[in-house]
């Protein structure tokens, strides 16, 4: 019978695993590494998922990984904006692509009826092929009067998002700037290919996923798998890697496997307080989020709400504007939650004005 592991229990190996616990010494490229990346469709907020995880992080050097092309920022996980580093973007990218297709075929299928895909992507390479980065609006408009019924917005969101593996080019998502949208091919930008798709249906990409992914999020259900990655067709790759998996049980009965030797700390082991930022991973990459956020609050994880954890759980959320943050309790805090939950609003803060400002408040709690 396989051990049962209890909602702390996951919680503290959840943090431990997302560097939550224990700030990190990891340098940067490696922390977005064994992160599986960051997601990051607002532009600035893998800066403070880098912050509550690494000591003395330094903005400057993700800024730098972006100009240098070590990391890159790219739809992948969900269809969604990841921050990831460029091996993993390279070595990943097709076996998403089929997600990619279906999701946005899922919102605009009607406009795109009859369109051959194919053809599209051919067209759209074409327009792209003489190195100009261009807006999603742009790309889509330069094909467009091939295909009139199907609208700029089809065409853009499945030209970019799934077709093409593009990039966001800087100064788009370097620390305080604001830049619009402006893509290039993956390949140009990197000088590298794609890897291909294995012909064998062995699934090597699916395999080396369900690693990483238990490396920064086990112990884990398939269901947390798919919630983290978008990809249901993993099957396969747990089968393969299940004589070398140790499996456990949550509260609920469901199995979760895990990585042999990952940390499992103490359910009892303190945990500090962390401010994330939104659309956070060690969040959103769960299925079954109870782990770190109550069932009552789980719409904030979708909605784009900052939030501080507090003894490991979603507590509070948080604001910042004119130098100050200002987080609003989800619950009644003790004069020592908000004595601890200040003292790390202060140092974010600091890391947010670039030490002009120590600013923060902590309201009365919500109702």
């Amino acid at each position: 019978m396989a051990a049962v592991l209890g909602t702390r229990a996951l919680n503290r190996a959840t943090l431990a695993r997302q560097l939550l616990l224990d700030r990190s010494a990891l340098p940067v490229v490696d922390a977005v590494a064994h992160l599986g990346g960051l997601q990051a469709q607002e532009p600035q907020e893998p800066y403070v998922g880098l912050f509550s995880r690494l000591r003395a992080f330094q903005p400057g050097a993700l800024s730098g990984l972006l100009t240098g092309r070590r990391v890159v920022r790219t739809h992948l996980m969900r269809r969604t904006v990841h921050l990831v580093t460029a091996e993993d973007a390279l070595a990943w990218r097709s076996r998403h692509d089929a997600m990619l297709r279906q999701r946005v075929l899922g919102v605009y299928r009607g406009e795109l009826e009859g369109t051959d895909l194919e053809e599209l992507a051919a067209a759209g390479r074409a327009v792209l092929a003489d190195g100009e980065p261009r807006s999603m609006t742009e790309l889509a408009r330069a094909v467009a009067e091939r295909w009139p019924a199907a609208g700029t917005r089809a065409l853009g969101e499945m030209l970019i998002t799934a077709l093409i593996p593009t990039v966001q080019l800087p100064p788009r998502g370097l620390w305080r700037t604001r830049a619009g949208v402006r893509s290039v091919p993956l390949t140009a930008w990197l000088g590298r290919e794609v890897a291909p798709l294995s012909s064998d249906g062995s699934d090597p990409v699916g395999q080396a996923l369900l690693r990483r992914y238990l490396a920064a999020y086990g112990p884990a259900a398939s269901a947390d798998l798919r919630a983290w990655c978008g990809l249901a067709g993993l099957p396969a790759a747990v089968a393969a890697l299940r004589e070398e998996l140790v499996a456990f049980r949550d509260e609920r009965g469901r199995e979760l496997l895990d990585l042999p030797g990952a940390p499992r700390p103490d359910p009892d082991t303190p945990a500090p307080v962390r401010f994330l930022p939104a659309f956070d991973n060690a969040i959103l990459g769960y299925h079954d989020r109870g782990r770190i956020i109550d069932d009552g609050h789980r719409g904030l994880s979708v909605a784009g709400a900052r939030v501080v954890l507090l003894d490991g759980r979603v507590a509070a959320t948080w604001t910042v504007e004119a130098g100050t943050v200002t987080v609003t309790p989800l619950r009644r805090f003790s004069r020592a939650d908000r004595a601890d939950v200040a003292e790390q609003g202060r140092e974010l803060a600091l890391f947010l004005s670039d030490r002009e400002s120590d600013g923060v408040r902590v309201t009365g709690s919500q109702g």
